[in-house]
This record gives structure tokens, sequence and C-alpha cells, in this order.
């Protein structure tokens, strides 16, 4: 029989082992543990079908509706697990760790494969995701107006050895209107927690922890009202660069995409604009004057941002001479280490 395993030795295996989540792909798609690839015992019209079956006529009945439906792929089942692994052991894991995941690992078993399960499954790891979300890390909120450069600032700090987040990397958008232009299409909710719990987990709680300062929701995924609390009460750092290098980091960003993508974005933005500011704009765009169109967006944007920090007590201001994202994050990290940030001693405000 499968191995069973806690939710804690399980993602401990999952670092070199592969996973395979049985679920349907439509529960796949919903949210499943990060670099699990989802190889269904049933199609989602399949396990409707097995469920109504369940339901409507009795246990027995449905389970031998899933057999008929599972027994012409056993074959193919085993064939996607072994392709996955240069060795014989795999993880498997279904919803509730019972039935689905259960045969799955009988069946690799059979055919010679070391299989560990998931103790009560992709539930249970939920269950543990949004617990250790819960769990404080030492927060430096690094904030600043649209166009600043925050998120290269943090990939800068993380290659001075800090402990970065990047919410905008896991969300898959940038925040604003045109946030989503040239990224990879958004996780939803459920699944962008699975992939900053791994991420969480792997901090040292101990040290400091850089994270940029966000709404509440990045695009249209929220972020776990625990994070979002530390967030709020987390020292906020403000880097203050000029607007004119703003604007030419934001044409630089975007100008080289679909121009279509770029009317979409103002168009949504229209009434927060204003009617003359969203006239000027669009105007700027047809004659592809992309830094009036930056110039004119960054008076919304920038008004947006201060009204959300004028609340939240400031440690630390940086104001940059130029857009240099290096030089920056070491300004950063000299203040970090004057302040005692990752101490508990009481942060030095400048």
């Amino acid at each position: 029989m499968p191995k069973p395993l806690s939710p804690q030795d399980f993602l401990q295996k999952a670092r070199s082992l592969p996973v395979v989540d049985v679920r349907s792909p439509g529960e796949f798609a919903q949210g499943h543990i990060p670099g699990a690839v989802n190889i269904p015992l049933f199609t989602n019209e399949e396990r409707a079908r097995v469920g109504t079956t369940y339901k409507q006529v009795s246990q027995p009945d449905a389970l031998l509706l899933g057999l008929d439906i599972v027994g012409p792929k056993m074959s193919d089942f085993v064939r996607q697990a072994k392709a996955l692994t240069d060795g014989d052991e795999i993880l498997v894991h279904c919803w509730r760790g019972g039935m689905r995941s259960g045969s799955f690992g009988w069946l690799l078993e059979t055919a010679g494969m070391k299989v560990a399960t998931l103790v009560g499954g992709y539930k249970a790891f939920r269950t543990q995701v949004l617990e250790g979300l819960s769990e404080p890390r030492k927060l430096v909120v690094l904030g600043g107006k649209t166009g600043s450069g925050k998120t290269e600032i943090l990939h800068q700090l993380r290659a001075l050895g800090e402990q970065v987040i990047d919410l905008e990397q896991l969300a898959h958008h940038k925040g604003s209107s045109y946030g989503a232009i040239g990224q990879l299409a958004q996780p939803s909710t459920e699944h962008f927690e699975n992939q900053l719990y791994l991420e969480w987990l792997q901090l040292d709680p101990d040290r400091r922890v850089w994270i940029e300062d966000e709404s509440r929701s990045v695009g249209r995924c929220l972020l776990p009202e625990s994070v979002w609390t530390q967030m709020q009460k987390a020292p906020l750092v403000l880097v203050e660069l000029e607007k004119n290098l703003r604007i030419e980091r934001l044409v630089r960003e975007y100008a080289c995409f679909d121009i279509a993508l770029l009317y979409e974005a103002t168009h949504r933005i229209q009434k927060r604009l204003g009617g003359q500011h969203h006239k000027a704009a669009i105007e700027a765009l047809d004659r592809r004057d992309f830094a009036a169109v930056a110039e004119i967006t960054l008076t919304y944007y920038d008004k947006a941002y201060l009204h959300g920090v004028e609340k939240r007590p400031v440690s630390y201001t940086c104001e940059p001479m130029q857009d240099d994202a290096a030089s920056t994050a070491r300004q950063l990290l000299s203040w970090a280490e004057r302040a005692g940030v990752d101490s508990d001693q009481e942060i030095i405000r400048h």
C-alpha cells in the first residue's frame, strides 16, 4: 500500500520528487500544489457523472461506473507517471486523500513504483496554507509611486542576499489598469495563496523580508488577510523618484506592447481619470506620444497612491537622483542595517 505522509512531510519530499494530482482538470485549475502535475482519474464531465450516480443511485453503482471509466486508462496512467521521474519514487494526492489517490497509488505500486500519498489530500494542504500564512515574518514594505522601479529594486535586494517576496510576479500582474499587459494569465486567488505559502515557508523568520507595497488586490488576486495585516503594521520605506524618470521607465516598459492593449487599459480608468484627462490620454495614444500618456495617467495614480499611504507612518524615504535600482537597493540596505530592521529594537524613523 502507498505510504501516507503528513502535509509537512509530503511537501518536504516534493522538493525532490514529482507530485501527481489525480483530481479533475477543473479542480486542478482552481488551485493546486505548485509544481504538481495533473493526471486526472476523471475528466470534469466524468467526475460529475460519478458524483450524480453516488447521490441519486448508490455508492456501489458509483464505484462500478468509476471502474468502467478508469479501466481503459490504467496503462496510460502508468506511462504518464513513469515519464515524470528518472527513478521509481513518486507522490500522489487527491482532494481528501481517499479513494482516488489510494487507487492510483495502488496501480503505480503494482507497476513497480514506490508511492507516498498525502494524508487529508489537497484539503489538508489548503488548511496548512492558511495557517502558515498567519505565521509572522519581519516584513519591510517597499513603497513608491507608479514607475519607481520597485520590482527591479526588489530583485537587486535579492541579489544582495536579502529575503524578498515578489507579489506581482506570483500574481502575474503589476497592480494598475495596465498591469496585466505582457503578463501570463493570472492564477486564481486560491492558487496565488498556494504559491505565496511555499515562498513564505522558505523564509527565515529571524531575518527581514522585503515586500512591495500593494493594495489588498493584485489584479484579481486577493492577498490573504493575515499577510495584508502584517504588511500594514510593517515598516514602510518610500522610493521618491522624480516624475520625469518614472515617465521614462513607464515608456520603456509599456510602449513596446500592442497599442490596442494600451487603449483598453486607458479606457478602463476613464471615470477615474475624468473626461478631460481621458480624452487627452487617448489623443496622445493616437499620436503615439507615450510619454504624454504616462504623465497624464500618473496624475491619477500618484494621487491614489498618496491617499493610500498618508495615514501610515513612513520609516524611511529614499530619494535617488537616478533610476538605478542597484544603487537604490544598496541605499535601502544601508538604512535597514542602521535602523536595526530585523532586530527587536524600535525602528529608527528618518
